[in-house]
């Protein structure tokens, strides 16, 4: 990934799914283990997704106790999967980002808007952490 300024190699905490039979793993142990879920989907074509991976990773340093995922939906989509990840979550743009939990999308946001991205992510861990949905508020 990089260094941290002290020659320290950073370990990446976001997994990359390359196959809708790893994207199935990941979401079921992360259900399995109460564990809410991030995911970025993403194209190595789209400028906009590119530019917000640094900025994800940042947040999936910040917020250690959620599984950040990304998807490049071209990669997933070239390994035979037709009906591949991003056309199961319905995704038309990139990059979208989609908060997950219990297995299910709990948000979603499309574009690159970092402020927003830190917004939501902030809701979610607070509704997370308040045993509420996004259902459940007002």
């Amino acid at each position: 990934m990089g260094e941290n300024g002290h020659g320290q190699v950073i370990k990446s905490r976001v997994v990359k799914v390359d196959s809708e039979q790893s994207w199935d793993f990941f979401i079921s142990q992360a259900t399995n283990q109460g564990c809410p879920v991030v995911v970025h989907f993403t194209a190595s074509w789209c400028i906009p997704s590119i530019a917000m991976n640094p900025f994800f990773e940042e947040l999936a340093f910040t917020y250690q106790d959620l599984l950040f995922l990304t998807v490049d939906v071209d990669e997933v989509k070239l390994m035979n999967m037709e009906q591949g990840v991003a056309r199961k979550m319905e995704v038309k743009a990139m990059p979208t980002f989609v908060l997950m939990k219990e297995g299910a999308q709990a948000d979603r946001l499309v574009g690159a808007n970092p402020d927003e991205m830190r917004r939501r992510i902030n809701a979610f861990v607070h509704s997370i952490r308040n045993g509420l949905s996004k259902s459940d508020t007002p």
